[in-house]
């Protein structure tokens, strides 16, 4: 039976939305490990945010669904904790999609550099947690607008 490249199922994987951040794919937030087959199953290997992730449950749903609308019946999701999911394995693509939709991206220093909105550099911490547990509430001084930043893991 023949079935898909691996790199088919990327570029499909790659069309599947983050339930809490839908500018940004599963594939730019790096949480897709691997894909590869074994015999007629495909194997997805997934490292959550964070092992507690809320998300955890839709994101396996809607991995499953994407590639069963492509004709892939056999599927095998793997949960990876080790190493441990990092900011770093995000895609610059994703990183400037965070910042378009209004989140700053994570960034080494441990903080927003600059506002997601205006550009400010101005910027005060409101709270170390923000709408989801990656995220903390930020405010430029500067426009005064409110914004996410995705932290730094």
């Amino acid at each position: 039976m023949t079935h898909p490249s691996t790199e088919q199922v990327w570029d499909w994987l790659h069309l599947v939305p983050d339930p809490e951040i839908p500018v940004i794919s599963l594939t730019d937030l790096g949480i897709i490990r691997d894909v590869q087959w074994e015999d007629d199953t495909c194997v997805v290997t997934v490292t959550p945010t964070y092992s507690g992730c809320p998300a955890t449950s839709i994101i396996n749903l809607d991995i499953e669904t994407a590639l069963r609308g492509h004709g892939i019946d056999k599927i095998e999701l793997r949960r990876q904790l080790s190493p441990a999911w990092t900011t770093d394995w995000m895609s610059q693509a994703g990183r400037k999609k965070l910042e378009d939709y209004g989140i700053s991206p994570p960034q080494p220093a441990g903080g927003p550099t600059r506002c997601p909105h205006c550009g400010g550099t101005h910027l005060e911490k409101l709270s170390q947690f923000g709408s989801t547990p990656c995220k903390a509430q930020w405010r430029c001084t500067d426009c005064l607008e409110p914004f996410e930043y995705f932290k730094c893991i």
